[in-house]
């Protein structure tokens, strides 16, 4: 009796220990995956991604219209998708870009004044069993836990989803509160692919390799001379 009693008062005591040490294993097995399903694409796709030209691109069309509003910028992008990063894609791993512009104010007593700053975040996917790609657009970084306020688009192709991602038209970049008439202002934009927002055991793997490689930018001057 005695014996009984102790032995279920035992089991019962390390019911909460061993909960936490079972979360803690599906944790580390979870991250453990994830690192294999990374070194798997550096070793099964690097050498033919090597093989492959690396991603080139450029900035073919920049424009920034300025307006009572503020300003506004329109540019054309051509780039191909990195081989590392498709193959990625391919196996259902989301990629995540990120188009950025900067005003600046010049002066010459002093550095250059950021006057404003603007993001436009893209979440390309590709969904297996429907065999389409989802584009979502956002504000800002995707949440880790969903979407958040973003829209959506479905495509047929890459190649259509990529060509919804080099077109920006008519971006406000800058309000016309935080600009001064008269003046002038350099612009830059850069559209990348942005690695910080994968999982993080790719971004381990992908660290310094070509094939994950995607930055362009351009830089251009206007006047800011909006009617009162």
């Amino acid at each position: 009796m005695i014996t009984t009693v102790s032995s279920t008062h035992c089991s019962r005591s390390l019911r909460p220990p061993e909960r936490l040490a079972a979360l803690q294993c599906r944790a580390v097995l979870q991250w453990l995956t994830w690192l294999a399903l990374a070194f798997a694409f550096t070793i099964t796709a690097g050498w033919p991604a090597q093989a492959r030209a690396e991603a080139q691109g450029a900035v073919a069309e920049m424009a920034v219209e300025p307006t009572a509003e503020g300003l506004f910028l329109s540019a054309s992008t051509q780039f191909d998708m990195p081989a590392l990063a498709e193959d990625a894609l391919y196996k259902g791993i989301s990629m995540y870009f990120v188009a950025e512009a900067e005003v600046l104010q010049e002066r010459w007593y002093w550095s250059d004044k950021v006057v404003a700053r603007a993001a436009r975040h893209m979440r390309l996917s590709y969904q297996p069993l429907t065999r389409r790609w989802r584009l979502n657009l956002s504000a800002g970084p995707f949440a880790a836990s969903g979407l958040g306020v973003s829209l959506g688009q479905n495509f047929d192709d890459l190649a259509d989803a990529l060509a919804a991602m080099e077109r920006v038209s008519r971006w406000k970049i800058a309000d016309a509160s935080a600009l001064e008439r008269g003046t002038d202002y350099v612009v830059n934009f850069q559209f990348r692919l942005d690695m910080s927002q994968l999982p993080r055991p790719f971004q381990i793997g992908a660290m310094g390799r070509s094939g994950w490689t995607l930055l362009m930018s351009r830089t251009t001057t206007v006047r800011f001379a909006a009617p009162e």
